[in-house]
């Protein structure tokens, strides 16, 4: 089984391209999704979280916001953070794998592949991109979103030029919609015909 990893920087359309990939049929595991699963409701990582980071959750989960206070701009309270999560993550990947291990290729989802150094187990890399103009415009229509804090997390990113150089695929999302899921399928066709699917 061949295994691609789908990344991009905030705002370049990751989330839409994956579920671009998902309509067709593609296998892929969404780390970030796996996370929000981990931390909501009755989630398995609530009491660690809770004891680690004192009232940051309740009925509802991990509240995003002041756990994001607590670990923003804090980068020790952040790698804490970190440890508890990323085994998780990485378990419910295995898993994910063994499930679909009869097929010949599925994506991994991760948004801090190159960050991680998470690509060098990777049969590829697949990225995500649109222009500056429109990854900015895109994070600051998001709630609470602010021209410093978007600055905070793209410092955390590798940069999108920096990905697109290093990329084996890229996904142009600057576009129309149509023409990226146009992509996304030949992108598909390609990796079945590499892989015999």
């Amino acid at each position: 089984m061949k295994v691609y990893g789908l990344t991009g920087s905030i705002g370049m359309g990751k989330s839409a391209v994956a579920a671009m990939f998902r309509r067709e049929g593609v296998p892929l595991f969404d780390a970030d999704a796996e996370v929000h699963r981990l931390q909501g409701p009755g989630g398995a990582l609530l009491a660690r979280i809770e004891a680690r980071f004192p009232g940051t959750t309740g009925p509802q989960g991990v509240d995003r916001a002041k756990l994001g206070a607590a670990v923003f701009g804090h980068p020790h309270e952040r790698r804490a953070l970190e440890a508890i999560v990323h085994p998780a993550v990485r378990d419910a990947r295995s898993a994910f794998l063994r499930r679909h291990r009869a097929r010949k290729f599925i994506i991994l989802d991760i948004p801090l592949l190159f960050e991680t150094g998470g690509q060098k187990r990777l049969t590829g890399v697949i990225v995500v991109s649109a222009p500056a103009w429109k990854q900015r415009k895109r994070v600051l229509a998001r709630p609470g979103m602010s021209v410093a804090k978007f600055r905070q997390i793209r410092g955390l990113q590798t940069p999108d030029a920096e990905k697109r150089r290093r990329a084996d695929h890229i996904i142009h999302t600057g576009t129309t919609f149509t023409d990226t899921r146009a992509q996304v399928r030949r992108l598909v066709a390609c990796l079945s015909a590499k892989t015999g699917r």
